[in-house]
């Protein structure tokens, strides 16, 4: 796989280079005498000042969290660090599900995506530090693949690198554009956030209880102050070491016994299986996949404050995530060949039929089987630096500037799955009479660990890549009229840049010749860890390390040469540039009417976008580059106001017009132009796509009726304009923004009419729900029960879409992809001075993966889950706590299925239960 390195100083080296030469004066100066830092110098970058970050246990953490929440304008949740370089779960995204209206996605055991009030990962934007960002890698298949859309995958970084997050749920003109959802803004720490000298150090032994072995976990922070207080630096390290078990079974989906070439032998005995209205699996299967991962993360901040009116500020943060995997599996594919080697030969002897129409036994003759053997070398690298400087002219006019850079990077040099087959197996079954989602197979006349009779069949090498650059710079001026009005304006500018690269071989059914004996030397066994899959739970697969050893196989040479240039990787060889600028102004009030204190802003976003697609469109099988670009403007105005109707009672009411540009996916030039005869038609994404847009509002009710209490009710309207679907449409060529180039040596003109399988824009629909709150410390209880508390969240949405058909007709109105109707969150916690215990529960609903769903199911969706997680600390001393964590301990399976009336099993997973038992030692 041809991927470029340089070898050069970035910003994020430089940064870290002056760090520790600071550190180290710093140190030096502590011996002598410690600094504390000066008061009131932290400042965060997304404008929410806390009085420290050093908080100190779970509840301290609630406390400053409801501090920012009810300090803003519009509706924003947050979630602060318990301790130094101590946040309360062990990923971001496991943390942000505390949030109401948070719902996360999972991947290999662990967080991966969020969404916000049932609109996806796509429609959530991320800043880190105040600039925006986007961290992608790869996953199993069931779990999306490689990302390469805009949803941020939270599993690349270690949670202790930072000291808070925040979620804001509304806009308002001096946050970016870009979210439907929300906006969440990530902050590391700052040497000014501390007093001082500060060096934690902590460390955590990690254990699987499927897997049965122990990883390490560890994390290091040092900062401090000097010269007077107006100096500041600040190094973190964070490690983690994790192999996880994912197993279960797969079906790849159900589809009918008869259409077509689609059918089984005509002279099976059992003919009720031949019925178009049985369903079947295509590939059944179990799959164990080891996710061997490693994630390194550093970050680092530098501050100035040469006196009380100027404060500059270096932050840098590297992240560097290795997640390799093995994914092995055994499968019956003729149930998947629609010809008369595979299907059609197939004699179904014996079988039974549930009332859904779904075959849940059948006995076959004349059965392929297929072993695969896939590994995955997968890394992500994170690189982000930044320079803030706030600045003050006078008592009334200040000036924030924003500088940064953000480069991540996805690599999958290795992708390589080897297949081998057995041909015509007589007596195999399957039975899923006893349980829906967990099948007995019996290989019949086939001994799943006899190494002999096997064919090499395929080897596939599917290596690829993703890059996501930003820059970005920005300028904000803040005037203060009057101590009742503040008059806002500024500029931003960004420039984002997505790559995606993927090679493959030219065929994968060409492999070497090779006996069976030969064959069977290259074999490995690999069996499931959890469960006894029906008593056959060990068979025999192809090594993929062996093969490279034997033959080569990622050398890239010979019958192993990869290309990027093949008409069936158009779709991810592709280059998307966005060049936006925003310019807003916003008037922020504080005022009373009558005895209600009123505070909020109003204020306008003006941003124009252009944008930039390259990619290969194919014309009889010859690629040409092709290019499109496409600019358009959005006008936004919001509102957020505050009114304290008492003291303890808060109402707000929100309103704005927000966007989302179109997802990556949509945005690919690439088309495949097909004019032979009468039939004109052209397969292509759309770069010409408006964005999502809607109008928001929003009313929250917030009660904090008692010291560290919260007792809240929100309700939320989203009226989506414009939606992106995937559609067929006819209209003349040159309506379409591609170059008239691509019909070279075709018979048609552009002004003929063509048939266009593309995404479009298209109506939206609703989006509508609530959310209800409650937080209290039981202080008002006696003895031993005061240091007792409670969180509670529940998460009520709903929505009306007009979905399309592949044809691109209105078939079904239902819920948005990724939304759940329902959802909660609830943790009990008891901490005091010495002890902290909590145990927390997150619920999700059922949501829907693709509507409609193929193979004639109306959806494809995933079931309800709960998990349950909790821990204990002790402190030892003031500078020694112990800790142990238990994460997932129900075990709680994911169950993808398709169809509502049919309940037919897509895939069904666990991962086991998570233990952790750890230290943390301030100095």
């Amino acid at each position: 796989m041809p991927v470029s390195h340089q070898n050069r100083k970035t910003p994020v080296t430089l940064l870290a280079v002056s760090i520790g030469l600071a550190l180290q004066m710093g140190a030096a100066a502590h011996a002598q005498e410690a600094t504390p830092a000066g008061e009131g110098a932290a400042q965060e970058a997304v404008d929410t000042t806390l009085d420290t970050i050093s908080v100190t246990g779970y509840r301290a953490s609630l406390e400053k969290a409801l501090d920012i929440k009810r300090g803003e304008a519009g509706v924003v949740d947050a979630i602060v660090a318990e301790d130094i370089a101590d946040f309360p779960d062990m990923n971001l995204a496991e943390s942000l599900q505390r949030i109401p209206g948070v719902s996360i996605t999972r991947d290999g055991g662990e967080g991966r995506n969020i969404s916000v009030r049932g609109l996806g990962p796509q429609f959530t934007r991320v800043r880190i530090n105040g600039i925006e960002a986007l961290a992608t890698g790869g996953g199993t298949d069931t779990a999306g693949g490689v990302n390469r859309g805009r949803g941020f995958d939270f599993n690349t970084f270690a949670s202790e690198l930072f000291s808070q997050l925040v979620v804001r749920k509304t806009s308002s003109a001096d946050v970016e554009e870009g979210s439907l959802g929300a906006t969440v803004d990530l902050r590391t720490a700052r040497p000014f956030d501390y007093d001082g000298f500060t060096m934690v150090v902590g460390g955590q032994a990690s254990y699987n209880d499927l897997l049965k072995e122990t990883d390490p976990r560890g994390t290091f922070l040092i900062s401090n102050t000097f010269a007077d207080n107006t100096i500041g630096a600040l190094l973190s390290v964070a490690y983690t070491d994790r192999k996880v078990i994912e197993e279960g079974s797969d079906s790849v989906r159900w589809w009918t016994a008869q259409s077509g070439t689609n059918f089984f032998n005509p002279s099976s005995p059992y003919t009720a299986a031949l019925s178009p209205n049985v369903f079947h699996p295509r590939i059944p299967r179990y799959n164990v996949y080891l996710h061997d991962q490693e994630r390194v993360g550093v970050t680092g901040s530098l501050q100035f404050k040469p006196n009380d009116a100027t404060e500059l500020s270096f932050d840098a943060l590297y992240a560097r995530f290795d997640a390799n995997r093995y994914q092995d599996n055994i499968n019956a594919v003729s149930f998947s060949r629609t010809n008369a080697a595979g299907k059609q030969n197939t004699i179904v002897r014996d079988g039974e039929i549930d009332a859904n129409g779904n075959l849940v036994y059948g006995l076959f003759d004349n059965v392929d089987i297929r072993s695969e053997g896939r590994y995955d070398e997968q890394t992500t690298e994170f690189k982000q630096w930044g320079a803030e400087l706030r600045h003050r002219f006078s008592d009334s006019l200040s000036m924030h500037a924003l500088l940064g850079g953000v480069k991540s990077t996805y690599e999958n040099p290795i992708q390589t799955t080897v297949i081998m087959d057995k041909f015509d197996v007589d007596g195999y079954s399957w039975d899923y009479r006893g349980n829906s989602r967990l099948p007995v197979f019996n290989y019949g006349n086939m001994d799943p660990l006899d190494p002999n009779g096997w064919t090499l069949a395929e080897i596939r090498l599917r290596p690829q890549s993703t890059t996501n650059e930003y820059d970005a710079q920005q300028i904000d001026l803040t005037w203060i009229a009057s101590s009742y009005f503040t008059l806002k304006g500024g500029v931003h500018h960004k420039d984002y840049t997505f790559e995606s690269r993927e090679w493959r071989r030219s065929s994968e059914t060409v492999v070497p010749a090779m006996t069976s004996a030969t064959l069977a030397g290259l074999l490995r066994q690999f069996g499931t860890y959890g469960i006894g899959a029906g008593g056959v739970n060990r068979w025999l697969v192809p090594d993929v390390n062996a093969f490279q050893q034997a033959l080569g196989i990622h050398d890239g040479t010979g019958i192993y040469q990869v290309y990027d240039n093949l008409s069936s990787l158009a779709a991810n060889n592709r280059t998307v540039n966005e060049k936006s600028l925003g310019y807003y102004v916003q008037g922020d009030f504080n005022f009373d009417i009558g005895a209600v204190p009123v505070r909020g802003n109003v204020g306008v976003r003006r941003v124009d976008t252009e944008l930039t697609s390259d990619g290969w469109s194919f014309v009889g099988g010859v690629p040409v580059p092709t290019r499109v670009v496409h600019e358009y403007s959005d006008t936004l105005p919001s509102f957020n106001l505050a009114a304290e109707i008492t003291p303890d009672f808060v109402v707000r009411l929100s309103g704005a017009e927000v966007m989302t540009r179109p997802n990556l996916g949509f945005l690919n030039p690439g088309a495949t132009v097909s004019a032979s005869g009468g039939a004109f038609t052209v397969t292509t994404g759309n770069p010409k796509l408006e964005p999502f847009r809607a109008k928001t509002l929003d009313l929250n009710l917030e009660w904090y009726f008692t010291n560290e209490a919260l007792l809240s009710l929100g309700v939320f309207y989203k009226d989506i304009d414009s939606y992106i679907q995937n559609s067929r449409e006819t209209r003349p060529y040159n309506t379409s923004g591609l170059p008239n180039e691509l019909l070279n040596g075709t018979i048609a003109t552009p002004e003929d009419i063509f048939t266009f399988n593309q995404p479009l824009n298209t109506p939206g629909g609703e989006l509508r729900g609530y959310e209800l709150s409650y937080q209290q410390p039981f202080t008002f209880l006696p003895g031993f029960w005061q240091d007792f508390g409670v969180q509670l969240n529940y998460t009520y949405v709903d929505s009306d879409i007009q979905y399309l058909s592949s044809a691109g007709v209105p078939t079904v109105k239902g819920p948005m992809v990724g939304l759940s109707k329902n959802a909660w969150n609830a943790t009990l916690y008891y901490d005091n001075s010495k002890f902290a215990a909590r145990v927390s529960a997150a619920y999700r609903d059922e949501f829907v993966n693709t509507i409609p769903g193929r193979e004639g199911s109306d959806v494809e969706a995933t079931s309800e889950f709960t998990t349950v997680d909790a821990s204990l600390s002790y402190n030892v001393t003031d500078k020694l706590t112990i800790s142990l964590e238990g994460l997932n301990l129900t075990d709680e399976w994911t169950d993808m299925w398709m169809d509502t009336a049919g309940d037919r099993s897509i895939a069904y997973t666990h991962t086991g239960r998570q233990y952790m038992l750890g230290f943390r030692y301030k100095f």
